[in-house]
Formats: C-alpha cells, structure tokens, sequence
C-alpha cells in the first residue's frame, strides 16, 4: 500500500466578473501578495496593471538575442570570406569595406537568433515545460477557460497563511474558495 504524501499548493478563489476579478486583483496586490495569478477565459485589458507586474524582459532578451546574431553573422562572414578564403570578386578588394556583400547574411542570422530567443527566453520565463499544474487537480479550475474568473494565491507566498488568505479571498468577494493541494516528489 503506498500513501501519497500532498503539500498545500495555495488558495483558489471564484470571482463572479471581469470587473470583480479586476477589483479582487488590486486587494490582493495591495495586500502585499507576491506569488499569486489570475486566470481568466479571455484576456482584460489593464489586469496586468491592477497586478502590479512589471513589464517583461523579453524584449531585451531578443534584442540581445538579434544584435549577437549580427556579431556571429559578421564574424562568420569576415573570417571566411576575408581572412581564411578571401573570394576576388572582380577585382573587389576582401577588406572591411566589403561589409554590404555581408548584409543578407547578418540579417537572416539577426532574424533566426531573435526567433530562438523569443522561443526559448519565453519558455523559461513561463517555467515552462510544466507536465502537470497543481491547479488541474482542481474541480472548478476546468472553467477558466470557458467562463470562471479565479485567483490563486501560491502557499509559497511569504505573506501566506490558511486562516488569513482565505479570509481575505472571502472578504474581497471570492466564492467557492478551494484549497489546493499537489503530491510531493
């Protein structure tokens, strides 16, 4: 006989609107939470904000990602067609000022690293892959992608405690507050 041994993943609470869920956000943030998520069937607008999310940092990761394209691309190119192999093309010289026979190149690997970037710096950032949420064990969690509006709040969470989490999630106009557990490894 084995026993599966289950820690608390956090709270799990239903919101009856958007506009509930927008007002529920910011309480939550106010509060002080740091690890908790909202989960709705479509996206709204300013949910982020009411949050409290700072803005990714994706886009820097990309552009990082392009420019060190570039860098590899030119690098690339001028080492085998200068230094290595110079190619005389009639009678161009295979210097620096060569550069623009270089341009298609540097762009295509600009573009495929900025892909791989976006690619894999969004999977990382989401934690991703996940083979399995905690929240799916959940037996209302199936309706956020059709029409439920839940927050979760992560046990996690610093500010994390059973009575006062759930409390507040009551308090802020949560129904059907669920407690969610995950197995242990």
């Amino acid at each position: 006989m084995s026993t599966t041994r289950k820690r608390v993943y956090g709270y799990l609470a239903e919101f009856k609107s958007a506009s509930k869920l927008y007002k529920a956000a910011e309480q939550v943030r106010d509060a002080g939470f740091r690890k908790w998520d909202c989960y709705t069937p479509y996206p709204v607008h300013g949910l982020d904000t009411a949050m409290g999310l700072k803005r990714s940092i994706l886009p820097w990761l990309v552009f990082f990602g392009g420019m060190s394209g570039t860098a590899t691309a030119f690098a690339l190119a001028y080492t085998t067609q200068v230094v290595i192999y110079p190619t005389v093309v009639q009678a161009k010289p295979t210097n620096i000022f060569t550069i623009p026979a270089f341009f298609p190149v540097m762009f295509e690997l600009t573009i495929l690293f900025s892909g791989f970037t976006v690619l894999f710096g969004l999977l990382g950032l989401m934690q991703l892959p996940r083979l399995n949420h905690p929240l799916f064990a959940s037996k209302q969690f199936h309706r956020a992608t059709d029409d439920g509006f839940f927050i979760a709040i992560e046990a996690r969470d610093s500010k994390f405690s059973p009575e006062g989490t759930r409390d507040l999630l009551a308090e802020i106009g949560g129904s059907n507050i669920e407690l969610v557990e995950e197995e242990e490894n």
